[in-house]
């Protein structure tokens, strides 16, 4: 089975110029929790997930980094939980997004696909054809198509 015959095809998805207020609002109306980020051609430039929200607003406590040499003190937040949601709406996709992104071809085999999701520990991998976005793969999708016939 090839990555194609089990992909989700309407993938929702970000313009790299968008805000990460819309990434917000699409993970609300379509209750998922990641998206890819493609430009203008429907190439893939990033994706951004729940973690990737939750990094930015859970409070980043002070690191003392000590060693040999030296020593000094990595500050965390200054601003309340509050402030960091504010600030984080208006930032721009790409500002939080990862910009390595996983990604398979569209006739790569679910084999693969299965162990890409599962070493990377990542959840969903967008699906390219010709270098554009063609469709989006979940854990999900493959182990329903991976024992549909099974069970």
């Amino acid at each position: 089975m090839q990555a194609h015959e089990i992909m989700i095809s309407q993938v929702h998805k970000v313009k790299e110029s968008d805000t990460v207020r819309s990434v917000i609002e699409k993970f609300i109306e379509y209750r998922i929790s990641g998206l890819p980020v493609v430009n203008d051609r429907n190439e893939i430039v990033g994706f951004i997930s729940d973690g990737d929200i939750l990094r930015y607003i859970g409070k980043h406590e002070d690191r003392v980094v000590d060693n040999f040499y030296y020593a000094f003190i990595i500050k965390g937040d200054h601003e309340d939980f509050e402030e960091r949601e504010h600030r984080l709406l208006k930032l721009n996709v790409l500002e939080i997004a990862k910009r390595k992104v996983f990604r398979v071809s569209w006739d790569e085999s679910i084999e693969n696909i299965a162990a890409i999701l599962g070493k990377k520990q990542i959840k969903k991998v967008p699906v390219e054809r010709n270098g554009v976005l063609a469709g989006i793969i979940s854990r999900g999708d493959v182990i329903r198509n991976s024992f549909k016939n099974l069970l």
